[in-house]
C-alpha cells in the first residue's frame, strides 16, 4: 500500500525528546543441547532493495500480509475437516473465493468466503511435525495407510488435547509406531507435502514487474517443553530451502537454531532464512528467558546471544490466540498498571506468576512470568545486555492470523467465519465454550504484518524484515511509521518530506541510534498514523490515542514500564451502539503531537515503541450475535461472558537508545 505524499500532513507525528493450533505433539525427551559455533546469519541489512519492480520507492511503501497461515497440510486442520490447500491459501489471499466447512456429500466446503481487499505478500506454515505423517496416513494411495499406526491417526480428536479416546495411544506413540524410533521414515515422507508448498508459493509468487503478489517458502516448528509453547514460522527468503524440521526429533529452539544453521546458512546453496516467535503469551513465560543450553562461559553464551537475536529480527505480537503484548501484575516489572494490556487476553486476570510449582503437563497453562510477553521480553533484552553486552531479544512486530482454514488476512470483524473448520465453522461454536471451562476468547481473527519495503518483491520484504522495519496490527490497516535521530526540524509535523527526513536523520522503527553527535541532548522520535480507510461496506474506524511506550532496566534486576499518552484523548466520549454496532462520539483521521520526555536519562538504556488505538467497535461475537434471531442466539450472546466491545490497534517496532 503506498501512502500519497500529499496525504502525510495529515497523519500523527509524535515528536520525542528534548525540544518535543495446534499444541505442539507431545516430544521426545529434550537431547542435552550443546552450544553452536559463531553466529552465521547475516547482520540486519539498512541498504536499499536492488529494484525487480515496476513500483519500487527509495522511500518505502508499507505492504500488507500473512505469515502464519495453514491448510489441509496441518493435522489439527486437516482432522477437523479443512480440506483447503496452500494453492487455495493464496488464492484466498489474492481476493479470490474458496469454501469452508461444512463438507458436502462429496467432500467439498459450503460457506463461501472472499477478502474485501487482497494481501500483498503470504506465507503458507503447515506443522512440520506432521507433514510425514500426513503424507502417509491422509493419502489413500500411501503404504501405510492401512497401518494401524495410521489408523489410530485418523482417529486423533480434533481438538488439540481433550477429550482422548482411551483406546488411541498419545501421540507419540503414534509417530513412532509409525516413523520408527528415529523419525526416519517420517523425515523422508515429508518431501512429498513440502514440495507440493513450495509448487504453490512458486506458482503465486508474481516475479513480473508488476509484483501484484509475493509469497514465501515457509513451515511451523511446533515446540512445547512439556506443556509451554515455543513455536516458530520459518521464512526462507528464496528458493533455496531445507527440508522442514519438527520439533518431535528437535524439541528445543536450539535444536531449531542449530539446523537452521547447518542445513540452511551453512550448507552453501545461497539458503537464508529467519524464524518467528509466536503466542509467548502461551510460553508459561519460557519464551524470552536468558537460554544458553551447553555455554561454557560468557564468551560463548554472547555468540549464542547474537545468534539467536540474527536468527529472530522480529516476533508475533497478536493472532487468534490472543494479545502478547503485556501482561499487568508480573512480579520484577515496575511501573503504574497499563489499562490496555487487557486487550484480548486467552487466559484469565488471575493466572499465577510462575514459580516452579505448576505441573507442565500438555493442555494447559498453569501460570505466566516475564518472559512471555513482549514488552516484558524487551526488557528482558536489555537486562542481557547489561549483563554481558548482547541483547538476545532485539526484536520487532508484526501480527498474523494463525488460521487452519487457509484463510490468509480474514481479520474483518464483521466477516470472520472462524480459523479451525468444524470445530468453529459456526456463529454458535465460535461463542461457545472451549472445553474447559472458559468462554473460547482464543477465537479472535487475529491480526495483519506490515512491512516498510522498497518494493513488493521477496528480496525486499526478506530484508525489511530483518532490519525490523515493520509492525503488527489487530486487523486494520492503519498506517504507521516510526522515526528517531538528534536533529528533526521542528516543522516536521506538517512537512511533505516526512519520510526522507526520518530516514536521512535517524534510524526507522526496528532501528538502533547511532551515537550522539556533540552537542545533542536527547534522542528525537517522529511517528505518524493515519486511520485504515477500510472499505464501503465497513469503513475503518477512528482514531483514539497515540501512545509511546518506554522500557528501561535497572541494576537490582527489574524491568521499568512507562505508559504515556502523546495525542488524541482517552476519555472524549467516543462508544459504540451496542443494539446496531454503529460508532458514535468523537475521533480522529490523524493526530498530531509533540511530546517531551519527562524522564529522559542519558546514561540509561532504553527501548521505544509506538501504539495508535482506535475508538471502541463492535467485536466480532456481538456482531454475529446481532446477525442471528433470539432463538438463535447461544447464551453467550446475553450471559457477558464474552466481551462486547474492542479496540483495536497497531504496535510498531521498537527503537532502542544505548547510551
Amino acid at each position: 500500500m503506498k501512502v500519497p505524499k500529499h496525504m502525510v500532513p495529515l497523519v500523527v507525528m509524535v515528536l520525542v525528546g528534548i525540544g518535543c493450533e495446534q499444541r505442539a505433539e507431545e516430544s521426545a525427551e529434550p537431547g542435552a543441547a550443546v552450544a553452536p559455533a559463531a553466529p552465521t546469519a547475516p547482520s540486519p541489512e539498512t541498504a536499499t532493495a536492488t529494484a525487480t519492480c515496476a513500483d519500487h520507492d527509495a522511500e518505502r511503501n508499507v505492504f500488507w500480509g500473512d505469515l502464519h497461515v495453514h491448510t489441509a497440510l496441518s493435522s489439527d486442520a486437516w482432522r477437523s475437516n479443512v480440506r483447503n490447500t496452500p494453492d487455495d491459501a493464496y488464492r484466498f489471499a489474492r481476493g479470490e473465493e474458496i469454501f469452508l466447512t461444512p463438507l458436502d456429500g462429496d467432500g467439498n466446503g459450503t460457506q463461501s468466503v472472499r477478502l474485501a481487499r487482497p494481501l500483498d505478500f503470504a506465507a503458507v506454515t503447515d506443522h512440520a511435525e506432521t507433514l510425514g505423517v500426513m503424507s502417509l496416513c491422509a493419502d489413500p494411495a500411501s503404504e501405510a495407510y492401512d497401518s494401524q499406526a495410521c489408523d489410530f491417526f485418523r482417529r486423533l480428536p480434533a481438538t488439540p488435547v481433550y477429550p482422548r479416546d482411551p483406546g488411541v495411544p498419545p501421540r507419540r506413540e503414534i509417530y513412532r509406531m509409525l516413523c520408527g524410533e528415529d523419525g526416519a521414515r517420517c523425515r523422508a515422507a515429508v518431501e512429498v507435502p513440502w514440495q507440493t508448498t513450495l509448487a504453490a508459493a512458486a506458482r503465486w509468487n508474481d516475479t513480473s514487474p508488476a509484483c501484484e503478489f509475493t509469497t514465501f517458502n515457509a513451515y511451523e516448528w511446533s515446540g512445547a517443553r512439556g506443556g509451554p509453547l515455543l513455536h516458530r514460522n520459518v521464512i526462507f527468503r528464496n528458493d533455496a530451502t531445507a527440508l522442514p524440521v519438527g520439533s518431535t526429533y528437535w524439541p528445543r529452539p536450539w535444536d531449531l537454531f542449530r539446523q537452521l544453521q547447518s542445513d540452511c546458512l551453512e550448507a552453501g546453496t545461497g539458503c537464508d532464512v529467519l524464524a518467528i516467535p509466536h503466542n509467548s503469551n502461551t510460553s508459561q513465560g519460557q519464551m524470552f528467558v536468558a537460554d544458553y543450553p551447553g555455554a561454557n562461559d560468557a564468551a560463548e553464551e554472547a555468540a549464542m546471544a547474537r545468534t539467536r537475536a540474527a536468527l529472530e529480527p522480529i516476533i508475533e505480537i497478536m493472532q487468534h490466540k490472543g494479545d502478547s503484548e503485556c501482561r499487568n501484575g508480573l512480579s520484577g516489572v515496575l511501573g503504574e498498571p497499563d489499562e490496555l494490556c487487557d486487550f484480548e487476553k486467552l487466559f484469565p486476570a488471575e493466572l499465577p506468576q510462575c514459580d516452579g510449582s505448576q505441573p507442565t503437563e500438555m493442555g494447559d497453562i498453569y501460570c505466566t512470568d516475564i518472559g512471555g510477553y513482549a514488552r516484558t521480553g524487551l526488557g528482558v533484552g536489555l537486562l542481557e545486555e547489561r549483563r554481558m553486552g548482547v541483547n538476545p531479544f532485539q526484536f520487532g512486530f508484526i501480527a498474523s492470523t494463525d488460521t487452519h482454514n487457509a484463510t490468509a488476512g480474514q481479520v474483518d470483524e464483521a466477516t470472520w467465519k472462524g480459523h479451525v473448520g468444524d470445530r468453529d465453522s459456526t456463529p454458535a461454536a465460535r461463542m461457545g465454550y472451549a472445553g474447559r471451562g472458559r468462554p473460547n476468547t482464543i477465537n479472535n481473527p487475529g491480526g495483519l504484518a506490515a512491512v516498510w519495503a522498497e518494493e513488493n518483491s521477496r528480496e525486499a520484504l526478506f530484508q525489511a524484515i530483518r532490519r525490523r522495519e515493520t509492525y503488527g496490527t489487530s486487523g486494520p490497516r492503519m498506517t504507521l511509521r516510526l522515526f528517531a535521530g538528534w536533529d528533526y526540524p521542528d516543522d516536521l509535523c506538517g512537512r511533505d518530506d516526512f519520510a526522507s527526513r526520518g530516514y536521512a536523520g535517524g534510524v526507522p522503527m526496528g532501528g538502533v541510534l547511532p551515537e550522539a553527535p556533540p552537542g545533542a541532548a536527547a534522542p528525537e522520535f517522529a511517528l505518524y498514523a493515519l486511520r485504515d480507510p477500510g472499505t464501503q461496506e465497513h469503513p475503518g474506524g477512528l482514531l483514539q490515542r497515540a501512545q509511546i511506550v518506554k522500557v528501561t532496566t535497572d541494576a537490582e534486576g527489574n524491568i521499568h514500564q512507562r505508559v504515556f499518552d502523546v495525542a488524541g484523548e482517552a476519555d472524549a466520549g467516543a462508544d459504540v451502539d451496542l443494539a446496531t454496532c454503529e460508532p458514535r462520539g468523537p475521533g480522529a483521521d490523524s493526530l498530531c503531537s509533540v511530546w517531551l520526555d519527562p524522564e529522559f536519562d542519558p546514561a540509561t538504556p532504553a527501548v521505544y515503541y509506538a501504539r495508535v488505538v482506535e475508538n471502541p467497535s463492535c467485536r466480532w461475537d456481538r456482531r454475529q450475535c446481532l446477525g442471528l434471531t433470539a432463538q438463535e442466539r447461544p447464551e453467550t450472546c446475553n450471559d457477558g461472558s464474552m466481551p462486547a466491545t474492542i479496540q483495536e490497534r497497531g504496535w510498531t517496532s521498537p527503537i532502542w537508545y544505548a547510551p
